[in-house]
């Protein structure tokens, strides 16, 4: 598989991690998963990300599901891995083994423990060092999770003093100046890398507007981003804010924090992507009014898709 570089775009779907009911991994659930995002058409696939349950496997499970994932995906995309650990032994044990399995790069959040500049630039310092000259990493900024803020300023420096880092995932919530701020700097002549976008997509159309390269982000209908992207890319702006319009109460809805991850998954079950809605305790799950609160919203959705493809 191809390494991970800067020219990454499109639509990197964070992927959520399958379990049976009784809390076991579901690896043939992992297979279908992996061929539903790759039908709808996505760009790469990340896993082990915030919303993949990643500090709920054990490190056996971890590598277990990564050498599926990566099996069934076969090369056809490029696949990230978050490696985000307390320790960079831990780190680096778990990036060597999944690169060695074929791993296109891997993805860091900065720890809650940094909060000065020169701290969140010595600690990528370390990653980077950590990681080795051979493994592309993603910048993971999402201060709403991690409470580390990182400014523009701090992300070009980063870039500029390691190769190694490619793409930033950004998930920062006001961020769309830090978007612009980062495009300034690369049309004034520093180096510039892929830029990602999460928050499930909230405010897509707008960051691609800013000079994003497309999201790495999960929603229950990807086709909602990557339809968006493609539109985006071929120039109908218009045709993919139409787009983005008829998915948005469903991705609001989903975004529920300590919610979203039970909202994401009963929606991938009821599509076939996987078999179970299980999530690995703690988690949370959906009442009856939630469900009728779900189904309402994907009637509303279709009918407006249907409306948008009619031209109406």
């Amino acid at each position: 598989m191809s390494l991970l570089t800067e020219a990454a775009k499109g639509v990197y779907v964070i992927a959520v991690t399958p379990f049976k009911d009784n809390g076991e991994l579901d690896l043939s659930s992992t297979d279908r998963m992996v061929d539903f995002y790759l039908e709808k058409g996505a760009s790469g696939l990340t896993i082990l990300g915030m919303m993949g349950e990643a500090p709920k496997l054990t490190a056996e499970e971890s590598r277990t599901f990564v050498r599926r994932v990566l099996a069934r995906v076969d090369g056809r995309v490029p696949v990230v891995v978050g490696v985000s650990a307390p320790g960079f032994a831990a780190m680096r044990e778990l990036s060597a083994s999944v690169m060695g399995d074929g791993a296109s790069g891997v993805m860091v959040a900065p720890p809650s423990t940094v909060r000065t500049d020169d701290q969140i630039v010595s600690y990528y310092g370390m990653v980077a060092d950590t990681l080795g000259p051979d493994t592309p990493f993603v910048l993971q900024d999402f201060p709403l999770s991690t409470t580390v803020q990182i400014s523009p300023d701090v992300i070009l420096r980063i870039v500029e003093n390691h190769p190694t880092c490619v793409m930033l995932k950004h998930e920062d919530w006001p961020g769309l100046a830090k978007i612009t701020a980062l495009r300034k700097a690369s049309a004034a002549g520093s180096r510039r890398i892929s830029i990602l976008v999460g928050n499930g997509g909230l405010f897509l159309t707008e960051e691609l507007a800013r000079g994003a390269d497309g999201a790495m982000t999960g929603f229950g209908y990807p086709e909602m981003m990557i339809e968006v992207c493609r539109n985006f890319a071929a120039g109908d702006a218009e045709r993919a804010r139409d787009i983005f319009d008829a998915y948005l109460p469903l991705a609001r809805y989903e975004q529920q924090p300590g919610h979203g991850l039970a909202i994401r998954k009963h929606i991938l079950a009821k599509r076939g992507a996987i078999a179970s809605a299980a999530a690995r305790k703690p988690a949370s799950a959906l009442s009856n009014a939630d469900i009728a609160e779900i189904d309402a919203l994907i009637s509303r959705q279709e009918r407006r898709l249907s409306e948008i493809n009619q031209g109406i």
